[in-house]
């Protein structure tokens, strides 16, 4: 396990990711943090695919890293008793599923309710789950993006919190699409990672608060990777 070096101080909050696959969506934040874009330490980085690229870019940031195979438990509750045991250890104020594959057993979720965001690729309620950029080109639609939302018990169902939109064009296919897809989700969720560094998004009575005030729909994020309320610019 590797330890970061990062400085910190009482008001950095402290973040744990959970990857399954390449980790841009992390390396994005890593970027972020290195840049001064955000006031967080990531602390740990957790994974259910020992080998995956995920680990190894938290290894070359100095970030301490958990991952275990799923199979080397008797069941999905045993798996993330041991998952969320590791990141209880290191006390995160938010808990990041960047890319993590794996649905996360309901006392889990209820013990970080408010502290768990997932992205997702597609601009949900539309195509929850998997093979979302193929679903969206089968059904022929016009635009497409990614979510960021509070994780609850359901898949990809909790409250939203932002999205960003990209246009599905002739032509694309899975590939192409989900590459467009991909580039505004690192902006995306970074932007939202640093709402939560500057303590102006919480989860209420099941609904997302900004600034003290309910959300009435989720952020959008424009083109120069601001993100807007009703078209109103939200400094982050």
């Amino acid at each position: 396990m590797a330890n970061s070096t990062a400085p910190q101080d009482d008001a950095t909050l402290r973040v744990a990711v959970l990857a399954s696959g390449t980790g841009s969506n992390l390396q994005a934040l890593i970027d972020a943090v290195a840049a001064g874009m955000l006031r967080v330490r990531i602390v740990l980085v957790c994974s259910d695919r020992p080998g995956c690229q995920a680990l190894a870019r938290a290894q070359a940031a100095g970030i301490a890293t958990w991952a275990r195979a799923p199979r080397e438990f008797a069941s999905r509750a045993l798996f993330d008793e041991s998952l969320f045991s590791a990141i209880a250890d290191v006390q995160p104020g938010l808990i990041v599923c960047a890319g993590y594959l794996r649905l996360i057993s309901p006392f889990a979720v209820a013990r970080h309710a408010g502290r768990m965001i997932n992205i997702h690729p597609s601009l949900l309620p539309a195509y929850p789950g998997l093979d979302t950029h193929a679903r969206a080109i089968a059904d022929g639609a016009t635009s497409h993006g990614a979510s960021v939302h509070f994780v609850n018990a359901a898949l990809d169902a909790g409250p939203l919190i932002a999205q960003a939109r990209v246009p599905v064009y002739r032509g694309d296919d899975a590939p192409t699409l989900g590459a467009r897809v991909l580039a505004r989700e690192h902006p995306l969720l970074v932007r939202v990672v640093g709402l939560f560094a500057n303590r102006r998004l919480r989860l209420r009575d099941d609904a997302v608060w900004l600034d003290q005030q309910p959300l009435p729909q989720p952020l959008q994020l424009r083109d120069d990777d601001t993100l807007t309320l009703s078209g109103t610019p939200i400094d982050a």
